[in-house]
């Protein structure tokens, strides 16, 4: 468990060392190996994620929608810490009372009645943090199964792990206010929702593959517009990769 933590912290110093703000987010790190590990990725998804989210989307809607929004109500724990270290009190409050009335009255979250009521929490990281702090975004690469990021951004998914309170009770195995996990918790809600989070777009990714001529391209343009457009919070939906756009 120390071994894990002194890696992530290795890791962490390495990339905070390279110089963040001289890479333009259009840039490419390793072109030629994220093209290759993009290839592996969209085979991935061909052969085991897209099949598993159509059967997903099999399930009865009412146990769809419930799977999602616990998956949802999870996530917005990460975004608690991070409204509070944008000093952001606005989505602060809207995040700190959806989890608390979701998770109470909406069972586990499971029902979203805080969006009943005008809680509309955004999905908030330490990569949107950062840029919010003015940090460039840095290089453009792709990460196994984890797909796009950028420099500013895999320094943020490493931070996530420190300041998401859901991640210290699971990833970390360490206890809060009595409630405690394991690894295999944190994993099998993040696979879930990364299910969910397919399953939601297999139109539009369908659309984006058959419309492009650079398939890498145009879902790195995606990536990087999502990113700057939840950075700014300038979408109140704060919708996953609006692909329609």
């Amino acid at each position: 468990m120390y071994s894990k933590k002194f890696i992530s912290v290795l890791f962490l110093s390495l990339i905070l060392s390279l110089p963040i703000k001289s890479a333009k987010a259009t840039e490419e790190c390793f072109e030629g190996l994220s093209r290759a590990v993009f290839s592996f990725n969209m085979a991935f998804d061909d052969i085991i994620l897209e099949p598993i989210a159509k059967g997903y989307n099999k399930l009865p809607k009412p146990l769809k929608h419930g799977t999602s929004n616990f998956t949802s109500n999870v996530a917005t724990l990460l975004s608690i810490p991070n409204n509070l270290l944008q000093g952001n009190i606005k989505q602060l409050g809207h995040s700190t009372g959806s989890f608390i009335i979701n998770t109470s009255v909406g069972i586990l979250g499971f029902f979203n009645p805080a969006e009943k009521i005008g809680l509309k929490p955004h999905k908030e990281d330490v990569g949107q943090t950062l840029g919010n702090y003015g940090v460039g975004s840095g290089c453009y690469f792709v990460l196994p199964i984890l797909g796009p990021t950028t420099v500013r951004d895999s320094v943020g998914l490493i931070a996530d792990s420190f300041v998401d309170p859901f991640a210290h009770v699971t990833l970390r195995e360490k206890e809060l206010f009595n409630i405690s996990g394991n690894e295999l918790d944190f994993y099998s809600i993040k696979g879930i929702g990364a299910v969910d989070f397919r399953s939601d777009n297999i139109t539009n990714f369908d659309s984006l593959e058959k419309n492009s001529i650079d398939l890498y391209s145009s879902l790195k343009s995606v990536y990087l517009q999502d990113r700057e457009r939840k950075i700014k919070n300038s979408d109140s939906d704060q919708d996953d990769w609006d692909l329609d756009n």
